[in-house]
């Protein structure tokens, strides 16, 4: 059962006011880490009793914070190449007021981290002290965040504004080689590259750690992103490089004729030499570079074409590693299974009845079902056995009406099996020490003096495991057959524990000794 509140448990936005936005959901994550309900209300009134202003790593805030600054350092990764390769200055106000929200945010993003509680892989809970959370940040991130929030977009912007009143010529070629100088030093703002990994990995963290699915289509995300990037940033240097030499007679920039085309053109082309270099295959209707300038371009093209292949093929096979464990250990088995069976010289008819046994009783799935069942607490444990085996109990007379506590006693020592068709499940006039339920499958019920069959939710022998007498039936199963068995020795030992449950069946079994029972 899953249950899901609103921002706090114990604080909302009436009682708390905009406090309740610092502080942790009640969601799967901080269920995940904290344990219980209770554990994240008592993590609630820790923040709200420290009395500082601090951003949970789970609240609210947080999440949409982390959304945002993400979209944000997208457009910024895709805009910033764009402008320094292709509008030479001429941006237009809309793209200079971006730039100048974008240098803002990233500053105020800087100021925030002081305030915002770290998720500490050694310890169970958040660290919301204000000091440890400075002395991080200060060693890990401050400098590369400080150098990546550098305001380019107020110095454009002031100079820019400067250069359009000044109408003496020689300041104003001066002015251009700044403004020149500028662009080319806006480049550091592509190391905010770093804060979009980090937010990526904040967003996988915190999100739910119980479904790997959500992790594996961020990490997608994440890659298919970065290679977007890398062919992105390849494509607007392919132009910029020629543009920085003002365009010399053999750059390709001329030969193809684009001095006084449109962006989109322009960018066209230049992620297309940049994938053709990347990938490495031809150069189509391109010629080799003409000038060392562009050979360096071309082989760093080639190299980062080589490192997103790397990359990409590094990850899928990490994530295909990852994918469906139980079909590969179960494949594993199979092998070692092939490998057994032919060393043994088994004949193929018993070969192939040994692998179609394993389709049947693991249907392509390799898992211990005695390890799971030990690994989750009591209550789920009994959750489990009533869900799968329950229904079958209370199919059989015997066990009906029975108390509860009985019953639930008697589902642990429940054993599945599967027969394939053909196999005789109990011969008769044979000791037997089980008793049969069929989960599915169809079976035949064979005595002298008749035949019966029998299919989901039936049972057979009964009798031995009151008596431990012999089997009244031969029972053959018609089809493949999934059952589950109890044992005379484990059914006695439950009946050690109920004295008048076992009178019962006492008497059940002097009532009904000469029964058709198999």
């Amino acid at each position: 059962m899953e249950k899901l509140k609103g921002p706090t448990v114990g604080c909302t936005m009436a009682t708390c006011g905009w406090r309740a936005l610092l502080l942790p959901q009640l969601n799967r994550q901080s269920l995940y880490l904290y344990g219980s309900e209770v554990a994240v209300e008592k993590e609630c009134i820790r923040q709200l009793e420290s009395g500082v202003f601090v951003i949970h790593p789970f609240s609210l805030m947080r999440s949409y914070y982390i959304m945002c600054m993400m979209a944000i350092t997208f457009l910024n990764l895709i805009g910033i190449p764009m402008e320094i390769a292709f509008l030479d200055g001429n941006s237009g106000l809309a793209w200079e007021g971006f730039n100048v929200f974008s240098d803002t945010l990233f500053l105020i993003d800087v100021a925030l981290n002081f305030r915002m509680g770290i998720i500490a892989e050694d310890s169970e809970e958040a660290i919301l002290d204000i000091k440890r959370i400075r002395v991080s940040y200060l060693r890990t991130w401050f400098i590369p965040d400080v150098i990546a929030a550098f305001p380019i977009g107020y110095i454009l912007l002031f100079a820019g504004l400067h250069y359009q009143n000044d109408d003496n010529p020689s300041k104003a070629n001066k002015m251009m080689r700044i403004l020149m100088f500028v662009r080319i030093l806006s480049l550091i703002r592509l190391a905010r590259v770093s804060r979009l990994v980090r937010f990526f990995n904040e967003v996988e963290k915190v999100s739910n750690a119980n479904l790997e699915v959500v992790r594996l289509f961020f990490r997608i995300l994440s890659l298919f992103m970065m290679i977007f990037l890398l062919c992105h940033w390849n494509g607007c240097i392919q132009y910029f490089v020629p543009m920085l030499e003002e365009f010399p007679t053999d750059c390709w920039v001329r030969k193809e004729n684009l001095m006084n085309a449109t962006v989109i053109v322009k960018y066209s082309w230049g992620v297309f030499r940049a994938l053709s270099q990347m990938i490495a295959l031809s150069y189509g209707s391109m010629d080799a570079p003409t000038n060392y300038v562009e050979m360096w371009i071309v082989m760093v093209s080639m190299v980062s074409g080589c490192l997103m292949y790397t990359v990409l093929v590094a990850n899928a096979t990490a994530m295909i590693a990852n994918v469906d464990p139980a079909a590969k250990e179960y494949k594993t088995k199979m092998s070692r299974l092939e490998h057994y069976m032919a060393f043994m010289k088994l004949p193929p008819e018993m070969q192939l009845r040994i692998s179609n046994y394993y389709q049947a009783r693991y249907g392509g799935k390799w898992f211990d079902e005695k390890d799971v069942i030990n690994t989750v607490s009591s209550s789920l444990k009994e959750q489990i056995l009533t869900v799968t085996c329950g229904r079958l109990l209370q199919k059989v007379p015997m066990f009906q009406n029975r108390d509860e506590n009985f019953i639930s006693s008697i589902l642990p020592k429940l054993q599945y099996e599967v027969f394939q068709e053909g196999d005789d499940i109990v011969r008769q006039n044979v000791p037997g020490n089980r008793m049969f339920f069929i989960d599915h499958g169809q079976v035949l019920m064979e005595m002298d003096s008749y035949e019966r069959e029998l299919c989901d939710g039936d049972f057979f022998g009964e009798t031995c495991v009151l008596t431990k007498g012999k089997h009244l039936a031969t029972v053959k199963a018609l089809t493949d057959c999934q059952c589950f068995s109890l044992s005379c020795d484990d059914f006695r030992e439950v009946l050690e524990g109920f004295p008048d449950v076992r009178k019962d069946f006492e008497k059940m079994v002097q009532l009904n000794s000469h029964g058709g029972l198999v």
